[in-house]
């Protein structure tokens, strides 16, 4: 089974016309003819043609004599001159590798070989091959995979994201670290624009003022528009939205706010209804008062939540979906997985997955870790790696190891954190799915869940790794899903701070000039040292090294 996400850009590009076939080939350059007459069989050829014409002009060229006068220059060296060659070799390359482990490091490639492609390449004549034909099959796949690539790497709003006052600036007040990136509130900040303002802000004065608001960068600058927006209208609930996120220090004194741009936002709301179908102005009002009113109502469910208060909040998630089923994107299902889960409603979890975890709808951590946790659960408390290796795996359990598989092929980053092998920090904002910052939110709500529930660990501990004997390598197609996406290391390293170590799925070796360098390095330093050490033995190695040539 795999994802249904690119089905139709399979088949457009599976039916896309063929290019058109040509009788006749452009004239190759010499560049080409010279590369095929050296690759064919007439290659050896050339190599004996090459040594003979270096003979018959062995007297013009006078090799003999060079040859005597090189060998001369050798025996009249000093070991301090060999000491200080090698010792000079192995400070260069030893910055080399230096500046090659940073490089490999920060960007994930190696300096000489990004250089050697880009540059080298276009020498050799090696872009013409590297080019398909526009309607050739390659091409097709290179385009469905870069589509895809695309949507993988899309950027997602965390449906469990914290608080920036009440936690995030608590979290700075505490460690003096800043765990949001400005990425991440600058992505933060266009939602806030495409969810709360339209075009009819003009009309009412504190949306207009609120409007400014949102794109304000600076904090004390965000509270300051909100209260001036509050003081133009004391019913502005985008103004106590603001207030709540961002001013309020603890969860009670945002749960208030958001109780009073409740109340105001539902009184809005239904005037946006009355007025909806007088023009097309009104439509974008009654859209925007809607997001307003949703984000509203969430937001109380979270507080509930956070506050001790379970059942209200899952009854206030049911209604959200239940009254406004179109805001599916809003991912309001994986906050109400997490609430049923604190309950222990594992049949009420069960039903929620049952229409979330579909073929055709797009896949998340929560998704395929919680189908994974739920059948984990039947079989975990008595789960032993000694009696499943003698006696083999029951079928329960092996739907169990395979439910941990596909959600570790899914987001390979998740149970590092669930093993508390890698320690967790306040996930952000935006997440990207299969990335590290999905698998961060992922374990900061869902540890408890698996902790509580005996052998849920063990079990995984025990087969999560079997995950990659399965998957392809190279990553070129998947098994379950789609395949890996590249793009995730860098998008990661946007949204995650600084101060956290990125998870980075595959593991990429080390290039080969990393090796390189540090073994011209090492090399160089030894005999360096050995040349000082020992000038006699090292300078009659080094005179005979030209009579045995």
């Amino acid at each position: 089974m795999a994802d249904g996400d690119g089905l139709g850009e399979a088949a457009s590009a599976a039916t896309s016309p063929p290019a058109p076939a040509t009788g006749l080939s452009p004239p190759l350059g010499w560049r080409e003819r010279l590369r095929a007459g050296l690759a064919g069989s007439g290659a050896s050829l050339w190599f004996v043609a090459g040594l003979g014409l270096l003979y018959a002009l062995r007297v013009p060229l006078r090799l003999c004599e060079n040859l005597a006068a090189v060998t001369g220059f050798f025996n009249s060296l000093t070991p301090k001159f060999y000491v200080a060659l090698t010792g000079t070799s192995s400070l260069i390359s030893g910055l080399i590798f230096i500046f090659e482990w940073w490089y490999f490091h920060k960007h994930g490639t190696s300096f000489i070989e990004q250089v050697s492609i880009s540059h080298l390449r276009t020498l050799m004549g090696g872009t013409e091959n590297s080019i398909s034909e526009p309607g050739s099959p390659s091409s097709n796949r290179e385009n469905e995979t870069s589509r895809h690539n695309l949507s993988e790497c899309k950027v997602w709003r965390n449906p469990l994201n914290l608080f920036r006052g009440a936690e995030y600036r608590r979290y700075t007040w505490v460690t003096g670290k800043e765990p949001l990136t400005y990425y991440d509130m600058n992505l933060s900040a266009q939602d806030h624009q495409t969810f709360f303002t339209c075009d009819t802000d003009f009309l009412r004065p504190s949306d207009t003022v609120m409007q400014k608001a949102w794109r304000e960068r600076n904090p004390p600058a965000r509270i300051k528009a909100a209260y001036q927006a509050l003081e133009l209208n004391n019913d502005c609930a985008t103004a106590y939205v603001l207030l709540a996120e961002e001013e309020a220090t603890t969860i009670v004194d945002a749960e208030r706010l958001f109780k009073q741009a409740l109340r105001a936002g539902e009184a809005i709301y239904r005037r946006s209804q009355q007025c909806q179908h007088q023009s097309p102005q009104h439509e974008a009002q009654l859209r925007r008062d809607t997001n307003v009113l949703v984000y509203i109502k969430r937001r109380l469910a979270m507080c509930a939540r956070k506050l001790g208060r379970i059942r209200e909040a899952v009854k206030i998630m049911r209604e959200l979906m239940k009254e406004f089923p179109p805001l599916t994107m809003l991912n309001i299902h994986e906050n109400l997985l997490e609430s049923l889960l604190e309950l222990q409603a594992y049949a009420d979890v069960q039903a929620v997955l049952a229409k979330y975890d579909d073929i055709s709808l797009p896949k998340s951590a929560a998704i395929c870790y919680t189908a994974a946790l739920l059948k984990t659960r039947t079989v975990s408390d008595k789960f032993s790696p000694e009696t499943a290796s003698r006696r083999g795996l029951s079928t329960a359990e092996i739907n169990a190891v395979e439910a941990i598989h596909r959600a570790v092929e899914f987001n390979p980053h998740v149970p590092k954190y669930l093993l508390e092998m890698k320690s967790l920090i306040l996930p952000p904002e935006h997440i990207l799915k299969r990335g590290d910052s999905e698998a961060i939110a992922y374990a900061f709500f869902h540890l408890q869940h698996w902790k509580r529930i005996e052998g849920a660990l063990n079990l995984l501990q025990c087969t999560w790794e079997g995950t990659f004997r399965m998957i392809p390598y190279p990553l070129e197609k998947g098994h379950l899903f789609y395949p890996y996406p590249s793009c995730t290391e860098t998008a990661d390293r946007e949204l995650l701070p600084a101060f956290h170590h990125v998870s980075v799925y595959p593991k990429k070796e080390l290039p080969f000039f990393i090796h390189f360098t540090a073994g011209l390095c090492s090399s160089t330093a030894m005999i360096a040292f050995l040349t000082h050490q020992f000038p006699e033995i090292m300078g009659v190695f080094a005179k005979a090294i030209p009579r045995l040539s």
